[in-house]
């Protein structure tokens, strides 16, 4: 018979997964939008250079970005009145969540447009010693690392040094972890060796730890951890430490089953799972052999972390642990405690902290151990981490299974057989993606903000074109030279191999020429092939106007037509009504975001398209889409990129799926004519 302590740890265990799944299965985020008043307590701050982001708390938390100059201290009581929303989240397939990264910080509401007083001045003493710390660590020179060490906060390293970091692995040294915490509590330990109040003195300072370092969930796993450990062997309980972790993850699931969306609590749970696990191979006194083997056994447990988050595997992150782990637990992280004691130290670790970065830049930099790998789904997941435990804890031979699970998602573009389509929320702007069978890409536009330093290729198509295992463009349609079609064409150039660019038989514009810089450019020609695959361009004329010079591409995809209008009007469309024999199309690129300029009438009623897919962006200065063009479109599904987010089309041998990637629920859904 199971005993009774079994029965308990699998009863908490079932009920937070039950808590889970209903959470991932009903929770929903529909738009919410509201004027509210909160007098609340300010609970985390963040300078960035143009804003300073704050969390308020008063029966809920809620986040503001404020865009001034800005002095909040922690623990000030304020009064906020302004617009709050929901936050959004992600509008290109694969991406981040930021709603449900919130939400893995209680945060329900946010405002960027809000007015905030001050009511009464922080009073709290551990507030006060917090702003004191605060205060303390903003003298010194090498403040970025000092307060990521003792305060967990790495908003002052720049964000290229922290993708250096992640590249290579070892982001999780910046962070306040296990690794940390250990020399914390020897410290302890020397310091109240035979006292009797050691366990409260410990409980104490991890508490005020907690508090400082803004409560992270790789932290409170440590802590509760710790605190379930102590009880177990106080009672008697006789539980593992296999079975603590399990109570762990159950309790702080419990309290808010959005942790796992939230990277730093899944990769402290996993890590730890597995690296207790291995506890039978760390056997024996030989140090290295140990670092070795812990090494391999977090870089492989994290491995599907990486993929489902980054899209990208460096098969050099078990050589950087080795080699950085002893340096930073041994030499960096207590030094930096040092620094913080004893300020004259300041100059020597801005030194060497400097040289680290610098040596990290390089290491980042060695691409070609650096593999695009595609974001797993749950099954395979599943699969690699059962193997993974197999491995370790029956037979090695196991190993075999989960590397080739590996090697199968690092090649996963050339296991694509059906083609897609995906029409990316890019914004006020254009950019398609078409992915054939075998990773073959086809991109038209790149869309672009004109005055913005925000990247959408950065942040948006090359790591969605990642999460598919794809690390290049065969070609590159630019339909002509606005910036919100082609603004982003030299980042992508940049930043992923293109291998051809097509652009119109219109007079080039500054653009335009500076895409020629870079890049061998074609001229358009009449259709052009991409395996079994013929884009065909029906905008042949050149006028004087940019927008009426754009490539007009016609594809047909098992039997499904395509057409991608660009920024066309409507003297173009009835210029193609003429000249072509145009039939039914089963999806229309909406020409000009809708508006009146392009969609005439006439060319609609010839096309009679299924689907019309409006790329535009909320509440855009030019009020596209335009009404009368909504009216003409009315008899066709309309799908709009502010409302549906991105779309994906994907064409089957008898059938085509359609996804829409919502910014939030949408309850009432355009009906749909069932053509498809």
């Amino acid at each position: 018979m199971i005993k009774f302590k079994k029965i308990i740890l699998i009863f908490i265990f079932l009920i937070s997964i039950i808590n889970l799944v209903m959470t991932a299965c009903f929770g929903s985020n529909v738009y919410k939008e509201e004027n509210k008043k909160i007098t609340g307590k300010i609970t985390y701050i963040k300078h960035n250079s143009d804003k300073t982001i704050i969390d308020v708390r008063n029966k809920k938390k809620y986040r503001i970005t404020l865009y001034e100059e800005s002095k909040y201290n922690y623990g000030d009581v304020v009064y906020v009145n302004g617009l709050f929303k929901r936050a959004p989240n992600n509008t290109v397939f694969n991406l981040f969540n930021y709603n449900k990264y919130l939400l893995s910080k209680k945060i329900v509401m946010i405002s960027n447009d809000a007015n905030i007083k001050i009511i009464k001045n922080n009073k709290n003493v551990f507030y006060k010693l917090k702003n004191r710390i605060i205060k303390h660590i903003n003298n010194y020179e090498s403040k970025k690392y000092i307060k990521a060490f003792v305060m967990g906060d790495t908003s002052d390293i720049e964000e290229d040094i922290l993708s250096n970091y992640r590249n290579i692995g070892i982001s999780h040294l910046l962070a306040i972890s296990g690794m940390h915490l250990s020399l914390f509590l020897i410290i302890i330990n020397l310091l109240f060796k035979n006292s009797r109040f050691k366990n409260l003195i410990i409980f104490l300072f991890l508490m005020f730890l907690l508090f400082i370092t803004n409560y992270p969930e790789s932290l409170m796993r440590c802590f509760l951890f710790l605190i379930l450990k102590n009880i177990n062997k106080k009672l008697k309980f006789n539980y593992n430490n296999l079975e603590l972790l399990v109570f762990c993850f159950s309790i702080l699931i419990l309290y808010n089953p959005y942790f796992i969306y939230n990277i730093g609590f899944i990769f402290s749970i996993v890590i730890t799972f597995f690296i207790l696990l291995s506890k039978n191979l760390l056997n024996g006194k030989n140090y290295f052999k140990k670092i070795v083997i812990i090494s391999l056994v977090c870089f492989f447990a994290s491995v599907p972390i990486i993929a489902n988050a980054f899209f990208k595997i460096n098969l050099l992150i078990p050589l950087f642990n080795i080699i950085f782990v002893p340096i930073f637990s041994i030499i960096i992280f207590p030094l930096g405690l040092l620094v913080f004691i004893f300020p004259f130290l300041d100059g020597l670790y801005f030194v060497i902290m400097n040289g680290i970065e610098n040596v990290i830049s390089i290491l980042s930099n060695m691409d070609i151990f650096i593999f695009e790998i595609s974001k797993p789904n749950l099954i395979i997941i599943l699969i690699y981490y059962v193997s993974l435990f197999l491995s370790i804890k029956l037979n090695k031979k196991y190993i075999i299974l989960f590397l080739t699970i590996l090697i199968i998602n690092i090649n996963s573009k050339y296991l694509i057989i059906n083609p897609e389509i995906i029409f990316l929320d890019v914004g006020q702007g254009d950019s398609s993606i078409i992915i054939l069978p075998r990773g073959k890409t086809i991109m038209i536009d790149t869309g672009g903000i004109y005055g913005s330093n925000y990247s959408i290729v950065l942040n948006k198509t090359i790591p969605y074109l990642n999460s598919r295992g794809i690390n290049e463009i065969d070609t590159l349609i630019l339909t002509h030279g606005d910036y919100d079609h082609m603004g982003e064409a030299v980042n992508l150039i940049k930043n992923i191999n293109v291998k051809n660019i097509l652009i119109n038989k219109g007079k080039l514009n500054d653009l335009e020429k500076e895409i020629t810089l870079y890049k061998n450019v074609m001229k358009l020609k009449d259709s052009y092939k991409v395996d079994n695959y013929e884009f065909i361009f029906l905008n042949n004329n050149i006028y004087d106007n940019e927008n009426e010079n754009s490539i007009v591409t016609f594809l047909n995809v098992r039997n499904k037509n395509i057409l991608f209008m660009g920024d066309s009007s409507k003297k173009v469309e009835k210029s193609i009504i003429n000249e072509y024999n145009l039939p039914k199309m089963d999806i229309l690129k909406v020409g000009h975001h809708g508006s009146k300029t392009s969609s005439d009438k006439d060319f609609i009623n010839i096309i009679n398209p299924v689907y019309s897919i409006i790329s535009v962006g909320l509440n855009n200065r030019y009020h596209h889409p335009n009404d009368e063009t909504l009216e003409i479109l009315k008899n066709t599904s309309i799908i709009r990129t502010d409302t549906y987010g991105s779309v994906r089309f994907v064409f089957k041998k008898n059938m085509v799926n359609k996804f829409t990637c919502e910014p939030y629920t949408i309850v009432e859904r355009f009906s749909m004519q069932g053509r498809f």
